[in-house]
C-alpha cells in the first residue's frame, strides 16, 4: 500500500485591494531628516564642549606647573654669546607655555652635547662603572697613592658628568613632555572649534528643514 503525504493547505491569496501599501510622504521624510539634524547637531555640539574642556585643563595645566618652576631664560647677550641667537626673543622670559618649554629643552640640549663629547648618561655607565673597578683593582693592588688618586679623580669627573647628564635630561624630558601636552591642547581646541562650527551648521539645515516642513504644511491644508 503506497502512503500518501497530506499537502498543507494553500496560503489563501490576499486579494491585491486589501494589501495596504507603505506610504512615504515628503512630510515624513522631512521630519526623519529633521530627527537626524537635531541629533548630530547635539551630538556635535557636546564633542565640542568636551574637545573645548580638555584644550582648557591641558593649557592651564601646563602654565601653571612650568609657572611654578620659575625658569627663566638668559638675557639676550648671554644667549648671543652661546651662540643661540634662535633663542634672543625669548631673552629674559619666564618659560611659561609649552612653546617656551620647547626652546628652553633646545638650550638645554646645548649644554648637554658640551658634556662628555655629547655622550648620554645611558651612555656613561660603562665608563663610570670601569673607573670605579679601576680604582678597587688599584688600591688591592697596592698601587701607589698617587696612582689610586689619579684613577679616583678620573672615576669622580665620569660621576659627575653622568650626575649632570642626568639632571639636564631629565629636566628636558619633562619640557618637552609639557610641549607634548600644550600641543594636544592646541590640537583639541581646533578640533572643539571645527565641532562647534559643525553643530551650527546641522542646527542650520534642522531650522530650514522645520521651514520646508511647515511650507508643505500650509501647501497641504490649501490644497485639501
Amino acid at each position: 500500500m503506497t502512503a500518501t503525504m497530506a499537502q498543507p493547505p494553500a496560503a489563501a491569496a490576499v486579494p491585491a485591494e486589501n494589501a495596504q501599501p507603505i506610504v512615504i510622504t515628503r512630510t515624513r521624510v522631512d521630519r526623519i531628516l529633521i530627527g537626524f539634524g537635531v541629533l548630530a547637531a547635539v551630538v556635535l555640539a557636546v564633542a565640542g564642549a568636551l574637545l573645548m574642556w580638555g584644550s582648557n585643563f591641558a593649557r592651564d595645566y601646563v602654565h601653571d606647573e612650568l609657572s611654578s618652576q620659575y625658569i627663566v631664560f638668559p638675557g639676550a647677550d648671554a644667549l648671543t654669546a652661546q651662540g643661540r641667537t634662535d633663542l634672543v626673543q625669548h631673552a629674559g622670559q619666564t618659560v611659561d607655555t609649552g612653546k617656551e618649554a620647547e626652546a628652553y629643552a633646545s638650550f638645554i640640549n646645548g649644554h648637554l652635547q658640551g658634556v662628555a663629547d655629547g655622550q648620554t648618561y645611558a651612555q656613561l655607565g660603562p665608563a663610570e662603572t670601569a673607573a670605579k673597578t679601576a680604582v678597587d683593582d688599584a688600591v688591592a693592588a697596592g698601587k701607589p697613592q698617587a696612582t689610586i688618586d689619579e684613577l679616583q679623580a678620573t672615576a669622580d669627573g665620569i660621576t659627575g658628568q653622568r650626575n649632570t647628564l642626568f639632571k639636564g635630561e631629565t629636566l628636558r624630558g619633562l619640557l618637552l613632555s609639557a610641549y607634548a601636552w600644550s600641543t594636544v591642547g592646541m590640537i583639541a581646541g581646533i578640533a572643539a572649534i571645527a565641532m562647534f562650527v559643525a553643530a551650527g551648521v546641522a542646527l542650520i539645515l534642522v531650522l530650514l528643514g522645520f521651514w520646508h516642513l511647515r511650507r508643505m504644511h500650509q501647501h497641504d491644508v490649501a490644497t485639501s
